[in-house]
């Protein structure tokens, strides 16, 4: 079944798998290494889990008879990492938590209801206490610089105003060129130069872009300034949300560094 709250379960759960790689992140932070039983191939933090615990597949593709077989007790996905199909057919047989997160507000709400289902609210609401003081520190610059985000590559993809990563670029002080689109959507270089794009982000994930592609882009947008940025920081809304207020004010200092 779907949960609607942490009061749907009895019981504090001893056998949680996870289809989320920030939310495996978070089950790590809470402490619940003994109780997570299984997760996906791309849940690389912490990277021993990898070699500890049972691989169900990809966020995309995960094998939904192994899972059954694991019979767990709770399950956590998210409405937009994983597929729809899939998820509903493990809710007929297993608890799980569905989570859709597209804003820093939704995330802190998100951290709550995991500490809540999972006996670890203390944990939980010191974590959205220490991210909440964090964020409030970031001086973003004084001007909003136009930017746009791409996170793939043939056909380029970038990011649209309902996103998480749009969230995280307000928080910046950047100005998403594509914020009236909507998700993921497909553009173009001369989308991009039409737009008034003054600085690019190539993400990390979940296409790997790297100093290659920048030389390239850079060739074809020569007045705009190009900079490859880490996606976890991006993208990821659990307890790596620590960790992105520090990286957010170094991009910062060197985004406002440049002439513009």
């Amino acid at each position: 079944m779907f949960l609607q709250s942490a009061n749907d379960i009895n019981n504090s759960p001893q056998r949680i798998i996870s289809l989320v790689p920030s939310q495996t992140e978070l089950l790590h932070f809470l402490g619940l290494g003994d109780k997570t039983i299984a997760i996906t191939k791309f849940c690389v933090h912490p990277s021993h889990w990898r070699r500890s615990k049972t691989i169900i597949g990809g966020t995309k593709n995960i094998h939904v008879e192994q899972i059954k077989d694991l019979h767990p007790d709770l399950i956590i996905a998210n409405k937009e990492e994983n597929v729809k199909e899939q998820v509903e057919e493990l809710a007929k047989h297993f608890p799980v938590w569905l989570t859709d997160v597209n804003s820093l507000s939704e995330a802190l709400q998100m951290i709550s209801d995991i500490g809540n289902l999972t006996n670890t609210t203390r944990k939980a609401e010191k974590l959205v206490a220490d991210i909440l003081a964090d964020f409030s520190q970031i001086a973003a610059g004084t001007v909003a610089v136009p930017t746009a985000y791409l996170i793939w590559r043939n056909p380029y993809m970038t990011i649209g105003g309902d996103t998480f990563i749009n969230d995280m670029m307000n928080r910046c002080g950047l100005e998403n060129i594509f914020a009236h689109k909507n998700r993921y959507p497909i553009t173009s270089i001369a989308e991009i130069k039409d737009a008034g794009c003054r600085l690019l982000l190539l993400s990390s994930e979940p296409y790997p872009f790297k100093q290659q592609h920048l030389k390239e882009l850079q060739a074809l947008l020569p007045g705009t300034k190009i900079l490859l940025a880490d996606g976890e920081m991006f993208s990821w809304y659990g307890s790596r949300l620590l960790l992105a207020p520090p990286y957010f004010a170094t991009l910062m200092a060197k985004i406002n560094s440049a002439q513009f």
